[in-house]
């Protein structure tokens, strides 16, 4: 037997008892007159008892009805500004906006946006979680991710936010005062490597390079795995071995001299950071209005 619907008959109810007829309650609802009737017949055929009495000249609820009505009007203003709180959301960025981040896009995205677009959108408060893991976002309760592009789900909308990223090895001064620096990537099994292991997959991983216009890879050896970009670029400006890294994550440190590039003949350009989320996703305004900030702080890049 099918289950009957809980709310079935209860608008007709509301407006009957709104208007005291059943042909005004019809005209409002825009139904026929037959349609509200029965759907009180129906409604009342579930409550086991009358709820108005109707004479040809009058409706009135019944004490049945009257009580009953006094526990569903409260329940129904409380749906309407259900309602109307999802209006005001649908055409006003507000609202809580959780985002998976990698630590790298702290540095060279969210730092310098965040002041202006908490500036511009105070009714949307930002809840960032800071992970180099894989996430499934959907899962986690994420609106949207950021991400390095070869690692983001072929099913996920990708806005860019970064340009490309040139991949670097580098290495510190003091590190080449004691070392010959590589001339191929083949050298590098005679170095200390720092190498970065993937939280989520726990695997170690291999640096990438290309030579005639082929790509390949290979496991670069080392006593120190970390999983945490911004700690390998950290160890490498002390000496302890050379990492492989963007040349705009240690933007910083080649700036300055603490870090060194080598086998840039050999080094591929990769996709750079991008903001991505379920395709339905972006119909929130919040959400909107974040997009719009990242592109437009890329388009400023």
């Amino acid at each position: 037997m099918a289950r009957t619907d809980v709310f079935t008959g209860l608008s007709e109810f509301l407006a009957v008892a709104a208007h005291a007829s059943f042909r005004v309650a019809a005209a409002e609802l825009g139904v026929t007159p037959a349609a509200v009737s029965q759907a009180i017949r129906t409604l009342e055929a579930r409550a086991g008892m009358p709820l108005f009495q109707r004479t040809t000249r009058r409706v009135a609820l019944t004490e049945a009805g009257r009580d009953f009505l006094a526990r569903l009007k409260p329940a129904s203003v409380e749906i309407g500004d259900a309602f109307d709180a999802l209006s005001v959301l649908s055409q006003r960025p507000m609202g809580n906006l959780k985002l998976s981040v990698p630590r790298i896009a702290l540095d060279l995205v969210l730092y310098r946006l965040l002041p202006g677009f908490r500036h511009a959108f105070p009714d949307i408060t930002l809840d960032i979680d800071v992970d180099d893991a894989s996430v499934d976002l959907m899962a986690g309760g994420y609106d949207a991710g950021i991400r390095i592009g070869e690692f983001i789900e072929q099913d996920m909308i990708a806005v860019r936010i970064t340009p490309d990223f040139a991949w670097s090895v580098l290495g510190a001064p003091s590190y080449f005062a004691t070392r010959e620096r590589p001339q191929t990537p083949e050298d590098l099994m005679l170095h200390e490597c720092i190498r970065y292991r993937f939280p989520t997959a726990r695997t170690i991983y291999r640096w990438q390079f290309a030579r005639d216009g082929r790509e390949f890879s290979l496991d670069a050896p080392g006593g120190i795995v970390v999983n945490d970009h911004i700690s390998m670029i950290e160890l490498a400006t002390r000496g302890v071995g050379l990492c492989y890294s963007a040349d705009r994550v240690a933007a910083a440190e080649l700036a300055s001299g603490a870090l060194e590039p080598v086998l840039q003949p050999y080094l591929p350009t990769k996709p750079g950071l991008f903001l991505y989320f379920p395709t339905r996703s972006q119909a929130q305004p919040k959400l909107r209005a974040f997009i719009d900030a990242a592109t437009g702080f890329m388009r400023s890049r």
